[in-house]
């Protein structure tokens, strides 16, 4: 066998964890339906000027979703799986904390929805890359109302609106 045969072995093998058109359909739908989901929540978001916008919440959900994938192409258990999203959740719990912002000089909070926002478009993500795309479709509409529906439900039994956003 000659060299260039053997290099184009190599690479072949290299990408050859997915074996077949219904495996690659399979992890094509289940990504871009945690894109969308994501960019959803992510254009919600980005319409009322918070930090974390369309991009972040794509990657999130993709990410996510990438995460759970992999294991399961290598055939991992149920018990893998469970580490695999703790680490996944402790993870993102971190990335929110970054859009998280506390005032020195007085009690204030900010971008403490958002940083839910991006918790929940993770395990948006992770319910689409582990085929429950029905359930990513529902969580998502769940979370546009809270973003939506909430805070004009509030405002109408208050009767007023904050003066500075806690979000």
């Amino acid at each position: 066998m000659g060299v260039w045969q053997e290099i184009w072995n190599t690479v072949r093998s290299e990408f050859s964890d997915i074996p077949d058109v219904a495996q690659v359909t399979l992890i094509t739908v289940r990504l871009l339906v945690a894109v969308a989901l994501g960019g959803l929540l992510g254009w919600e978001r980005e319409l009322r000027g918070k930090a974390a916008g369309v991009r972040t919440h794509m990657l999130v959900a993709a990410g996510a979703a990438l995460f759970v994938l992999i294991p399961q192409q290598a055939g991992a258990s149920l018990a893998d799986m469970s580490r695999v999203m703790q680490g996944l959740i402790a993870g993102v719990g971190f990335l929110g904390a970054g859009a998280i912002i506390l005032g020195n000089q007085q009690v204030s909070t900010r971008g403490l929805t958002t940083a839910a926002g991006i918790w929940l478009t993770a395990a948006i993500g992770v319910a689409a890359g582990t085929g429950r795309e029905a359930t990513a479709v529902l969580a998502t509409f769940i979370a546009l109302l809270i973003f939506v529906a909430v805070p004009w439900v509030v405002r109408s039994i208050v009767g007023v609106k904050r003066e500075s956003p806690r979000e």
